[in-house]
């Protein structure tokens, strides 16, 4: 099936439902989207945009910015996603490698860029609430279709819009859709050119199996980066597909801004990186059950079911009351959190993927999920372990099948080295037990080799570190023989614990000295060093760690 088809069925069938909301602001039903959808295609074509032209799209998440991706796609053009949260240089050095001939730009995004570094651009279009507005027009054609846009829609199409006058561009399963460079913490983006038959296979997988538990109408939150595959296809596309109504959070999600969202929207399904539960329930949930009086409750075999289902009820309500389940990925899981959340009978579950999959790779119903991994397989692809020993000795992550991207754009050499013998080589180290659950052990990149040649995972270290007292975030080294610590302590929980640097530093020694005592000697801390300031971060919230590798110690 043709994913634009698909598309073009989904917008006929709910025609009168709400689609796309900017939270607090305004609403677009279906029909307001085909409508906006056929004037951004008047656009292109007076234009001089043609079907294979890239389109980029730079800005915070809007229902603008949905149209514009769904318009260039049914138009037969690629659409070039860039994170609003890259740095200017990145955005011009992105919008050149591209080649685009359009840009549709936030707000928030236009102030800082340069278009004279930009010099191939035809056109760009400020991407705001309520219209698209013409910055800067460098053909006569780009200006004349803007200007004269709303006679020419007027032309072409009569007063009463109906949804039988949509005929959008029918797409091939190989074809380029999508264009999206990554933000990954090993190394600088890369232009992953995802084809239609991976949105179609990703968009059908999610219909099939989360659809399951979402009729139209529900509605759920997007606060993940639409730049992002994740937050693309999980937040927006599928949902659009199949009627249920998406929210979009334009402020910041700070912890107060998404509880009092998620008790308005009540979403149906909450997607999340892990840093969104982990602050939840390290300010929420541990305080209390670390009382006296809750955990004498919870040794109490009397009362401890009731208290649990308790502490799990008001953790649900926190996320609105009404999700069948959390969805959490983008970046590695503290097995602690996760404990708690499967002792208290929780439901969430844990997905992986990759954008050069677009994205998924391995999901399981929360009902299903075995702790510690993220999932199984998914239809229409094949992963194997390379490893001689695939359920006891970690080996690299291979998968092929529909999801895979076509290569990426522009580097063959990076291309040849990932796409191997038929077999996409994600990076990823991971165990598979005999039911098919993976287990992740981390990035083959970040793999450290002891002085006696062991295998040492620093994700495994950083994993028991960050449940140490005042651990908020932290990275593993290695500085010749010997492993250092960076660990980053939030200033509020060291002035609510009243201590001073002198005991900060003495709790890290003591910190250093209970994690020895619980990994191997070969994989053992030799200091811990403290940071002054959070690790830089991608979009997704993953700690870019190779600008600290260097760290002096």
């Amino acid at each position: 099936m043709s994913f634009n088809a698909w598309l073009q069925e989904s917008i006929q069938k709910y025609w009168d439902s709400p689609a796309l909301t900017d939270y607090g602001v305004q609403t677009f039903q279906y029909k307001d989207v085909a409508r906006i959808i056929e004037k951004l295609h008047i656009t292109f074509e007076a234009s001089g945009l043609k079907p294979g032209d890239k389109v980029a799209i730079c800005g915070r998440n809007s229902a603008r910015w949905g149209i514009v991706f769904f318009a260039t796609l049914t138009y037969g053009a690629v659409a070039v996603p860039i994170l609003h949260e890259f740095l200017p240089e990145q955005i011009h050095d992105i919008v050149n490698h591209s080649e685009a001939k359009l840009l549709f730009v936030g707000d928030l995004v236009w102030p800082k860029l340069e278009p004279d570094k930009m010099p191939h651009l035809e056109g760009i279009i400020g991407n705001s609430n309520d219209e698209y507005r013409l910055y800067v027009g460098r053909t006569e054609q780009v200006r004349y279709a803007r200007e004269n846009l709303n006679k020419l829609f007027g032309e072409k199409y009569p007063k009463n819009f109906r949804p039988q006058h949509l005929d959008y561009y029918k797409d091939s399963p190989e074809e380029l859709a999508v264009l999206n460079y990554t933000s990954g913490t090993t190394s600088n983006s890369k232009g992953v050119m995802i084809p239609y038959r991976a949105l179609w296979s990703n968009s059908k997988f999610a219909v099939e199996r989360l659809g399951a538990f979402m009729k139209p109408g529900d509605k759920v939150i997007s606060m993940l980066p639409m730049a992002h595959m994740y937050g693309m296809a999980f937040e927006f596309i599928f949902e659009f597909l199949i009627g249920v109504h998406v929210n979009f959070l334009a402020k910041t999600p700070t912890p107060s801004i998404l509880l009092s969202t998620f008790a308005e929207v009540r979403p149906r399904l909450v997607i999340a990186v892990p840093l969104i539960i982990e602050k939840i329930v390290r300010k929420a949930v541990l305080p209390k059950m670390q009382t006296p009086a809750l955990w004498l409750a919870l040794h109490t075999p009397l009362l401890r079911d009731r208290v649990k289902a308790e502490i799990c009820h008001k953790l649900q309500d926190a996320f609105g009351g009404n999700f069948y389940e959390i969805i959490v990925g983008g970046a590695s899981f503290s097995q602690e959190i996760e404990a708690v959340l499967k002792d208290i009978g929780f439901n969430y579950t844990v997905g992986y993927g990759t954008t050069e999959c677009a994205p998924l790779l391995a999901y399981e119903d929360w009902e299903r999920f075995a702790k510690g991994s993220c999932g199984k397989v998914v239809d229409r692809m094949e992963i194997k372990i390379d490893s001689p020993d695939p359920q006891n000795i970690p080996g690299e992550v291979l998968a092929r099948g529909m999801h895979v991207m076509l290569g990426y754009y522009k580097n063959p050499e990076a291309t040849a080295e990932t796409l191997r013998n038929g077999w996409y080589h994600t990076g990823d180290l991971a165990v598979m037990d005999a039911e098919g659950n993976i287990f992740i052990k981390g990035r083959s990149k970040n793999m450290l080799l002891g002085a006696n040649g062991q295998n040492i995972y620093p994700e495994e270290i950083e994993d028991k570190l960050s449940s140490l007292p005042y651990v908020t975030e932290c990275v593993v080294i290695q500085k010749g023989d010997n492993l250092y610590g960076l660990v980053y302590a939030d200033p509020e929980d060291v002035k609510h614990g009243g201590l001073t640097p002198a005991m900060l530093d003495a709790q890290m020694e003591k910190n250093r000295q209970d994690l020895n005592q619980v990994i191997p000697s070969y994989a053992r801390i030799h200091a811990i060093r403290l940071m002054p300031e959070e690790f830089e971060k991608t979009p997704k919230k993953s700690i870019k760690r190779y600008k600290y590798m260097d760290y002096p110690v």
